[in-house]
C-alpha cells in the first residue's frame, strides 16, 4: 500500500473510533443530551443529566463544563422568578392610594435584597445572553426603586 495513503486512512479510522466511542459510552451519550438540554433552555433537566454523566465518568469535561453552566444559568432563572414575584408585590403595594412607611419599608426591604442577589450572580461566556440581560434589567428596576424609596 502506498506510504502516503496509510497516514490519512489510520488517522480516519483512529477518528472514527473515537467518535464512536464518544457516542456509545454512556456518560458521554448523557452529556451529549445534556448539552442539548442546556441550548434549549431547560437548565434543570441539563444539570440533573450533566451530573449523571459527571458521575459516571469523572474525567468527562463536558459533563462537567455543562454541569457547572446549567448551575449558573439556574441561578439566573431564579434570581429573575424572584424579581417577577417581588415586582407584583411592590405593584400591588403601589395601587394604594397612600403608602405607608411600612410599605415603604417592605419596599426597601425587597430592593436591598434583590441588589444583594444580583451582585452573587456571576455570568461566564456561554451563559445566555437573554437571562442577563433580563437580570441587568431588573437590578436596574431595582436601584431606582431604592433610589425613590430613600429620597421621599
Amino acid at each position: 500500500m502506498n506510504p502516503k495513503l496509510l497516514i490519512p486512512l489510520t488517522a480516519l479510522f483512529l477518528l472514527f473510533v473515537m467518535g464512536a466511542y464518544f457516542i456509545i459510552n454512556p456518560s458521554y451519550e448523557k452529556s451529549l443530551k445534556a448539552k442539548y438540554y442546556y441550548e434549549i433552555g431547560e437548565y434543570k433537566e441539563a444539570y440533573s443529566l450533566a451530573k449523571d454523566a459527571f458521575s459516571l465518568d469523572l474525567y468527562n469535561r463536558m459533563a462537567a463544563t455543562i454541569m457547572t453552566q446549567s448551575q449558573t444559568s439556574l441561578k439566573y432563572v431564579s434570581y429573575i422568578d424572584d424579581a417577577k414575584k417581588y415586582m407584583k408585590i411592590i405593584d400591588e403595594i403601589a395601587l394604594h392610594e397612600s403608602i405607608s412607611d411600612a410599605d415603604k419599608a417592605k419596599i426597601k426591604m425587597i430592593c436591598e435584597i434583590m441588589l444583594s442577589a444580583y451582585v452573587k450572580l456571576a455570568p461566564s461566556v456561554i451563559t445566555d445572553n437573554e437571562l442577563i440581560k433580563l437580570s441587568a434589567e431588573y437590578h436596574k428596576k431595582f436601584e431606582k426603586l431604592l433610589e425613590k424609596i430613600n429620597r421621599s
